[in-house]
Formats: C-alpha cells, sequence, structure tokens
C-alpha cells in the first residue's frame, strides 16, 4: 500500500490505496517514516509522496482511528523524518488532503497542488489535538489567524485559496504533477553531493 519508486537519487513514495481514499493504517505510517528515515543514507537527494487516485489521503484509516490511530505517535515520527531530510522533500499533492495526512505535507520543503483539491484538518470537530509539529509549521506557511481557521474554525480550503495563501506553492494539471516534481527536483539531482542539505540549513524554518 506504500509503493517506493526509487531512480538514482530521486525517491518516490506513493500512497496507493484508491479504493480506500489513500486513508493510511499504522503499517503504512511506519512504513512512509522508515523510507524517510533510511532515504539519506541510501543515496537519496530528493524525496516526492504523492498518491494515486483523486485523493491524496483522507488521513487516518476509520478502523485504525478507532483503535487509537488518530493519537498514534507514529504521525509525528514520519513528519520528524521528512523535515530531518537533507535533501530536498517535495510533496506532490494528486488531490484532497485530510487530517492526520497534513502532518507530512506541512514537513516537506515544497508543497504542489491540482486544481479543485482541499485541504482541511478536523481536529476540532473530531476532539483530537493535532499532532505536535503540524500547528506551528502551519502557522509558519499561512500566519496564526489562518492556521487557527483551519484547526479550531473547521475550514475546508480550496486550492486556489490555498495557493494564495502560501499553503501550496504551485497549482499544476494532474496530469503533469510528477513532472512538475521532477523538474523542480532537477538542480538538485544534478548537483554535487551536500550541495542541497548546506543551501537548506541556510535558509529558517
Amino acid at each position: 500500500m506504500i509503493r517506493l519508486e526509487v531512480d538514482g537519487a530521486l525517491w518516490t513514495a506513493v500512497i496507493d490505496r484508491p479504493d480506500k481514499a489513500n486513508s493510511v493504517t499504522a503499517q503504512m505510517l511506519a512504513d512512509l517514516r522508515d523510507i524517510a528515515r533510511r532515504a539519506p543514507s541510501d543515496g537519496a537527494a530528493v524525496l516526492v509522496l504523492t498518491g494515486t487516485g483523486k485523493v491524496f489521503s483522507a488521513g487516518a484509516d476509520l478502523e485504525a482511528a478507532r483503535a487509537g490511530l488518530a493519537t498514534s505517535d507514529l504521525w509525528e515520527e514520519l513528519s520528524t523524518a521528512i523535515a530531518a531530510f537533507p535533501g530536498l522533500t517535495i510533496a506532490a499533492l494528486n488531490g484532497t488532503i485530510a487530517g492526520g495526512a497534513m502532518g507530512m505535507a506541512l514537513a516537506c520543503d515544497l508543497r504542489l497542488g491540482v486544481p479543485g483539491m482541499k485541504v482541511f484538518y478536523p481536529v476540532m470537530r473530531l476532539g483530537y489535538l493535532p499532532q505536535p509539529s503540524d500547528p506551528a509549521r502551519l502557522a509558519a506557511l499561512v500566519g496564526p489567524a489562518r492556521a487557527k481557521m483551519i484547526l479550531m474554525g473547521g475550514q475546508k480550503i480550496e486550492a486556489e485559496e490555498a495557493l494564495a495563501w502560501g499553503l501550496l506553492d504551485r497549482l499544476v494539471p494532474p496530469e503533469t504533477l510528477i513532472e512538475a516534481a521532477h523538474s523542480l527536483a532537477a538542480d538538485v539531482l544534478a548537483a554535487k553531493s551536500g550541495h542541497a542539505a548546506a543551501i537548506k540549513r541556510m535558509i529558517p524554518g
């Protein structure tokens, strides 16, 4: 359900459960975390996260959520591993992203989206707290008030508004989403080892 595609230093982790809106189980989260953790030592310079179908991820699988996945440390472990990746991380969001899945996108360096997608994080309605690092990362992108609109006001943000807010960096047609991600990765892949990491350390946040 998590498919890893390796093309030299370009790694692409694909959430492949379209029949369940790419909702994730504990095993899927652990697989994504482990990919992000081992990618640098295994030669990855760019890590792309994407999904199959028309939804990037609906968050936690319902049955798993009822069993405690909604508040599992796995979400924070995954976002921490993505944020610690020394190269370039790109969330190529093939569709709507919801709930805990927001954490992995917020931890990425860049976020590409597609027209018609939505972004929402319904922790207030569901009675959960967001994962520890998510509110600060969200506020750094959109500002404190807009972060509260999403987390406390329960707002579903349309693609164009998410782009205007800075929650998404670019909107591209679905059929060229991966091509767009690869284009952004090209300079990093062509650079000498460690160059991207050095630049990344110079950029606050």
